[in-house]
């Protein structure tokens, strides 16, 4: 039995969740790995098959996606190359985080796809939205990776094809302390932008891991350094508490290691909106962005700030093991005679 695992390769939470999923697969089946995005930091220690430059979101530095730089990035007509070209009809299934390029392949050659990601929780009509609405994130979450069946992961359990948090090993094995310094990771926001609010906040050291830095120096209180796949797992293990973007991995695993937390959602990122309300729920607080007015509030965060308990029990192999024994022998499904594929205000010829 042979599986092609498609992995969004934007940021690193898809990256992340990857390192479980794949051994897990690999217990039951061959699997080849495909990856698409050019806005990941981390590496896979597998090998990996396919790599294709995707749709990727370019961040920018002052909260949010940079929408100009977003579309100078894509190139529509190797898009649809890729699309063409790659070998889906070639394996028995195909699982998707969230990429584009092997689902959109799926839908024009008539294999079957199957969603694996925290994505398509936000499908779920018992999942907590935002009180905005946004058309065009909408139908990004909708038909950026479509898939013919979906399984989720999210904060909580909404419904019964949505799973709490997949904690790497990584993480589930770090020694939790705490060093008093607390632990940022904002990739949408630059260093200066970080460095002119955080150093305001008194009594407090900011370990900041930065996308837009290759050396590390330290301004005031604010120690900025390059992303570190390994070094930012042992900062957040050691810290008093996590500054992060309302992303979906990093969010979750400092609530696995018992931190304190606050987040501040991407503008232009729909999905971190949803999950902003999902963790105003667990009791998270949320910051509609960074700046100077917000001083005060991150250092009340700082003074007084709690953790808030979560369960996020260890459950890979049983998301991996019901995920094919419901897919695996069911029928093929029917080519879809589909004469466009259509994206937010896009159509591109099959």
């Amino acid at each position: 039995m042979k599986i092609l695992y498609a992995i969004q390769g934007t940021g690193n939470g898809h990256l992340s969740r990857a390192m479980d999923v794949i051994p897990a697969l690999s217990k039951r089946v061959t699997v080849d790995v495909l990856i698409s995005g050019i806005q990941a930091d981390l590496k896979l220690p597998f090998p990996v098959k396919y790599r294709y430059d995707g749709l990727s979101f370019i961040f920018g530095e002052k909260g949010g996606v940079d929408i100009i730089e977003t579309f100078k990035k894509a190139s529509v007509r190797r898009l649809m190359k890729d699309i063409k070209s790659c070998p889906v009809q070639d394996y028995d299934l195909v699982i998707n985080d969230f990429e584009p390029v092997s689902a959109w392949a799926c839908r024009v050659k008539g294999v079957k796809c199957i969603a694996l990601s925290h994505q398509s929780a936000l499908r779920s009509k018992l999942v907590p939205k935002p009180d905005h609405a946004d058309w065009f994130g909408s139908q990004i979450l909708k038909n950026y990776a479509p898939a013919d069946d979906y399984y989720s992961f999210h904060f909580r359990k909404y419904d019964n094809k949505i799973f709490t948090p997949i904690i790497r090993n990584d993480i589930r094995n770090q020694e939790i302390t705490d060093s008093g310094h607390y632990t940022v990771y904002l990739p949408a926001y630059g260093d200066k932008k970080l460095i002119k609010v955080l150093s305001k906040v008194k009594n407090v050291q900011w370990e900041v891991f930065s996308k837009h830095t290759i050396s590390s120096y330290t301004k005031d209180n604010v120690s900025i350094q390059p992303i570190d796949g390994i070094k930012f797992v042992q900062s957040m293990a050691a810290s008093a508490g996590v500054l992060c973007g309302a992303g979906f991995e990093t969010p979750a695993e400092a609530l696995y290691l018992t931190k304190k937390l606050l987040v501040v959602p991407m503008r232009r990122q729909y999905e971190q909106h949803f999950n902003a309300e999902s963790l105003k729920e667990l009791g998270v607080p949320v910051l509609k962005k960074l700046s100077k007015k917000k001083i005060k509030l991150v250092q009340e965060w700082v003074d007084y700030g709690k953790e808030v308990p979560v369960y996020f029990p260890e459950q890979t192999q049983f998301i991996i093991d019901k995920v094919l024994q419901e897919h695996i022998s069911a029928p093929e499904v029917e080519l879809k005679k589909k004469t466009f594929i259509s994206f937010p205000r896009l159509k591109f010829l099959s």
